[in-house]
Formats: structure tokens, sequence, C-alpha cells
């Protein structure tokens, strides 16, 4: 964005904040021309700034995906590896239900998506990589989970508890179900 005009940044910081709220409120397939409409501008400057939905929504959730990702780096060192994933996956599942859209996102974009190596959803595969391989060392995570396993786990459970009346609740009830499944099998 460097080198834009003042009226450039304007808009694209009006637009981010619009397409904030709405993706809060609608999701990941909130209106692209009701956001354009909210924040005063065109369809057509919407798509100069982000030339499609899925630009738009890792904008939309870049700031918080990055701190997810900073989270993974400092809990990779941790001696309790099967501890530290599972919190970092907890933390994914509860911004998933925090910031409504973002399993929406990651589910119809398929991780190894060829021109998605900025998306969000690369970056939290990135980030959850080293957190499962120590735990999966360890042997306390089963060595056939991939991490497209428990990201599809987190979007899962955020997909069907979203419409609960404690969406929270009912998702850390239905992975710690789960979790169980990760470990491996008792010789």
């Amino acid at each position: 964005m460097t080198g834009q005009r003042s009226d450039a940044r304007r808009n694209y910081a009006r637009i981010l904040a619009v397409a904030e709220a709405e993706v809060a409120a609608h999701g990941a397939a909130a209106s692209l021309e009701q956001i354009a409409r909210t924040a005063g501008v065109g369809s057509a400057t919407v798509r100069r700034h982000f030339a499609t939905r899925r630009a738009l929504l890792d904008a939309v959730f870049r700031e918080r995906v990055h701190a997810l990702c900073d989270l993974a780096e400092t809990l990779v060192d941790e001696a309790d590896t099967r501890a530290s994933l599972l919190r970092w996956l907890r933390e994914l599942l509860a911004y998933s239900i925090a910031a409504r859209g973002l399993a929406d996102a990651l589910s119809y974009e398929p991780l190894g998506d060829e021109g998605a190596e900025d998306s969000c959803a690369s970056a939290i595969e990135t980030a959850a990589a080293p957190l499962l391989r120590g735990a999966i060392a360890d042997g306390c995570v089963r060595a056939d989970v991939t991490v497209h396993d428990l990201l599809t786990l987190i979007v899962g459970i955020a997909l069907a508890t979203e419409n609960h009346s404690d969406p929270a609740a009912q998702a850390e009830r239905v992975f710690a179900l789960s979790v169980e499944g990760l470990s491996p099998a008792a010789a």
C-alpha cells in the first residue's frame, strides 16, 4: 500500500473496517456490494484493492492469524509438545468461533492451493506443522495425523457449533471429545 495516494489509503482502510464488520455479521459470504455501499465506494474500488474474495478475507483475518502464528512459534519449544499443540488448536478454534467467517474461509480455501502462498490458510498450516511434528516425534500424537486433518477438525467444529446458544462451550466440548482420537493406540 506504500506509494498509494492518500485517498486510496483511506478507501482501503474504510473498506477493510466495513468488511471486518460485515464478515463478523454474515461470515465469509458477506456481500462485496454491501461492503462497497457501506464504505461509500463503488464495487470497482473494492475490487481494485481486493482482487478476489479470498484477498479480502485474508486482509480481514491477517492480524489475528499472525498472532496465532506467533503463538505457535513460542509454543514449539515447550517441553510438553502435546499440550502445546492442543493449546494452539484451542486458540485457533476460539478465534474461528469469535471471528465468524474464518472457518468458512478456511473450508473453501483448500490447503496447498496454488497462488495461496500468502493466504491465512497457508500461514496457519505453516504455523501448525512444527507443533504437530514435535508431538508426533514425542509419541504423544499418532504418526498418521496431518496438519490438514487437524485444521479440518477445527473448521468442522467451528462450523457445526456456530449457531448453538453457547458456541464456545459446545465447541470446547466437541474438541475435548475429539482429542482422544489424536492419542496413539494403547499397545
